[in-house]
């Protein structure tokens, strides 16, 4: 089975207006990211979140893999990277276009 490759190591994470967050990876890759697509799931775990003011409440986990919220609701490594790569490029994209 191959090993697991984790994202760079998440230093920053800053919670925005509404559900969005802003995060920078060691790596120098950063971007605004919207999860509000956690809130409207089915998902009990997540069901705190709702509440804006519970969502701001992320800190970045103890290894500095990804965010996570008092109730130990985390995203995985790689889906959030993901989440900045893809805003970087949507940014990057729109940006050339203009």
């Amino acid at each position: 089975m191959p090993l697991a490759i984790l994202p760079p190591k998440l230093i920053e994470a800053i919670p925005l207006e509404g559900y969005a967050v802003h995060l920078k990876y060691e790596d120098g890759l950063e971007a605004d990211v919207d999860l509000s697509y956690l809130v409207r799931g089915e998902g009990e775990v997540f069901k705190p979140l709702r509440d804006p003011k519970y969502f701001h409440q992320l800190r970045i986990e103890e290894f500095g893999t990804t965010i996570e919220w008092p109730n130990e609701a985390d995203i995985a490594p790689e889906t959030l990277y993901d989440h900045v790569q893809r805003a970087v490029y949507e940014r990057r994209r729109a940006e050339a276009n203009s």
